[in-house]
């Protein structure tokens, strides 16, 4: 059975950026940065189990929406899906990950032109600048 793990892409609107968490580990794609997020557990709603673990990652409360993009295989067990989600509560802090920082439309090209972000995070990139815009 497939094990889904999900991804926020969670947006200011009022500022319209994007926030990025740079993973810490494994040393594949240590440096790069990503949408934040984890895996599904049992009996949870993606929704769900995106809040958990964005309260984990990042201290902080989110509201998670519905997937965007098309689902990505990360290997014969895993497949990560993105979600739309909007902050509610709390500064975003670095718990989990080395840094994070807010994007916006341009800097996430630039990001992704440069070869910083995750590359199953790479799939969605046309979607989160349609979010962004």
């Amino acid at each position: 059975m497939t094990r889904i793990v999900v991804a926020a892409a969670i947006i200011d609107e009022m500022s319209a950026k994007l926030l990025l968490a740079q993973r810490n580990y494994p040393p594949e794609v240590a440096g790069l940065w990503e949408l934040p997020g984890g895996k599904v557990e049992d009996g949870e709603t993606w929704q769900a189990a995106l809040e958990r673990e964005i309260a984990e990652e990042l201290g902080m409360t989110i509201e998670a929406g519905q997937q965007f993009g098309a689902a990505v295989g990360l290997s014969v067990e895993l497949e990560l899906v993105a979600l739309r989600a909007r902050p509610v509560g709390g500064a975003p802090r670095a718990l989990d990950h080395a840094a994070l920082r807010w994007v916006d439309a341009a800097g996430l090209r630039a990001m992704a032109d440069a070869g910083e972000l995750v590359p199953a995070d790479t799939t969605w990139l046309e979607d989160l600048l349609e979010l962004l815009a």
